[in-house]
């Protein structure tokens, strides 16, 4: 069997998914989009100059262009997997669909940040990991997956309480911002990680009291995907706080059950989910009064095998693939 993997995958997630195949015996490759870049700064100049004086993006049309060399160099494919193909252009789309036998889509941001109605026609199945998004539009419904080893909690010394990593974004800081006061009252050890753009760092000095801003760590670069189970096992509990229109769970979750991590969220919609336990999940209430310093204190709660492998990215391929 013959599977490819077209996506812009910036955080690394999606090589996991070609590893697991590969390990299944199938001949599986991967589009990167995302490790397309210009050959040299000549390119970069070119670029910028028609952007500003063409209104032409002309990285983005040699990706476009990428994706179809790839395909004809790769031929004739079993099934492909588009993941968030709202930022493929419709002719690429056309012809994707003349290399694939099962064409599937999977929506890992909702139709609210990213609408992709024109484009869904060219896909026999369509994924989502968002609660709305699969009860509007009537699409398969399938959460994001474990991808990592499992490790005990026993195993493990965590030093903090409670760490965020996060891209700059206004409304999640301003959360951040009322949960820092109930963290400082507890006395609980909270570090906050910030990637993005250097001007970010002055922006958040002026939404954060100075007491608070050593518990921030800045960087201009994003945490490599590999180097997150490291920081994740340095905390008893993991915040994850939601992005506007936004109802899915996002990677957090499912790295925290590897890692039998508690999770303090936002998000509502964890609650119908069969791995919630009140014990291990908070949801936190509109003035975060319900953190409690109990929380953190409570060993985690294990959840069955039979729901830790539900969340698995074994699982996952075999659903998405047709595999079982």
């Amino acid at each position: 069997m013959k599977i490819c993997l077209i996506s812009f995958d910036f955080w690394h997630y999606d090589e996991h998914i070609v590893d697991k195949l590969k390990e299944k015996g199938i001949e599986a490759n991967h589009i990167n989009i995302g490790a397309f870049t210009h050959k040299n700064f000549g390119a970069r100049v070119k670029n910028a100059m028609s952007k500003v004086f063409v209104g032409k993006n002309l990285k983005h049309e040699k990706r476009q262009n990428f994706i179809i060399e790839s395909l004809q160099k790769l031929g004739k494919q079993d099934q492909i997997l588009v993941i968030n193909p709202e930022s493929i252009e419709d002719k690429v789309h056309q012809e994707i669909r003349k290399y694939a036998d099962r064409n599937i889509a999977y929506l890992y941001d909702s139709m609210a940040r990213n609408p992709a109605e024109h484009i869904l026609h060219y896909f026999d199945t369509v994924f989502s990991f968002d609660h709305e998004d699969v009860k509007n539009y009537g699409f398969e419904k399938i959460t994001n997956y474990n991808y990592l080893k499992h490790i005990p909690a026993e195993t493990q010394n965590p030093d903090l309480d409670l760490f965020f990593i996060t891209s700059y974004d206004r409304n999640r800081l301003a959360t951040l911002h009322i949960l820092a006061d109930r963290i400082q009252h507890l006395k609980l050890k909270f570090n906050v990680i910030i990637a993005g753009k250097k001007s970010w760092k002055n922006q958040c000095k002026q939404i954060f009291d100075k007491k608070y801003i050593r518990i921030f760590t800045f960087r201009r670069k994003n945490i490599p995907q590999q180097s997150l189970p490291s920081l994740y096992k340095n905390t008893k509990v993991i915040l994850d706080l939601m992005r506007a229109n936004q109802t899915g769970l996002s990677f957090r979750v499912f790295e925290a059950m590897a890692l039998e991590r508690k999770i303090i969220t936002d998000n509502e919609n964890i609650r119908k989910y069969d791995f919630f336990d009140a014990e291990n999940i908070l949801i936190l209430n509109n003035d975060f009064s319900n953190i409690e310093k109990s929380f953190f204190e409570k060993p985690y709660k294990k959840i069955s095998d039979e729901i830790y492998y539900k969340y698995t990215l074994d699982n996952w391929v075999n659903t998405v693939f047709n595999l079982n």
